[in-house]
């Protein structure tokens, strides 16, 4: 009787995976990733029900603002309104209505709302491409290096506190966790 030998086919080590080195550095990354993700330049719009929050004390969004069908205000009432395609300038006072492009919030069919979740649960949000608009990490890494609205959190105006981590250690830091599988942290 003749013994079979399995076949064993030669894969590229990148086809296994991250290693478990590559996989610890992310999930270390991440930790820099939700900080930026929960600060109050990103969390007062990333909200669970639909009035945003402002202000670095995450106070209710005032004059009964709403999140909208789309995530750009309600019908008579839209983010535009007040918030210009830019900052005002410093002589309209600290707490002037701060501006970038297309300011809205996430449309409600797909909030990301990330206030209080534990890292773990903010990760697989986070990556999770049918909470997140469709985005694979490529269009993710995309989102955080270049849109406007997003490089607003760091050049905010007025009183408000930017958020604290350089945008470039963000960005390192978003693609050592992409890179590495967006890995979570336990727990």
């Amino acid at each position: 009787m003749r013994k079979l030998l399995p076949i064993v086919l030669a894969l590229p080590l990148a086809a296994c995976g991250p290693s478990a080195e590559e996989r610890a550095a992310g999930v270390a990354a991440f930790a820099t990733v939700q900080q930026v993700f929960q600060h109050p330049r990103c969390q007062n719009c990333h909200i669970e029900g639909d009035a945003p929050l402002q202000f670095d004390a995450g106070l209710l969004h005032a004059q009964n603002v709403a999140r909208g069908p789309e995530g750009k205000g309600a019908p008579g009432l839209p983010c535009s309104a007040c918030h210009g395609e830019t900052n005002p300038p410093a002589s309209y006072g600290p707490h002037a209505p701060p501006g970038a492009p297309h300011w809205q919030l996430p449309p409600p069919d797909m909030k990301m709302a990330w206030i209080g979740l534990p890292p773990a649960e903010l990760c697989a949000m986070v990556k999770d491409e049918a909470r997140n608009g469709g985005r694979d990490f490529a269009a993710l890494t995309k989102h955080v290096s270049e849109d406007a609205l997003v490089l607003w959190g760091w050049n905010p105006g007025g009183e408000r506190a930017p958020v604290p981590v350089p945008h470039a250690e963000f960005i390192a830091a978003f693609t050592t966790w992409a890179n590495a599988g967006g890995p979570c942290p336990e727990g």
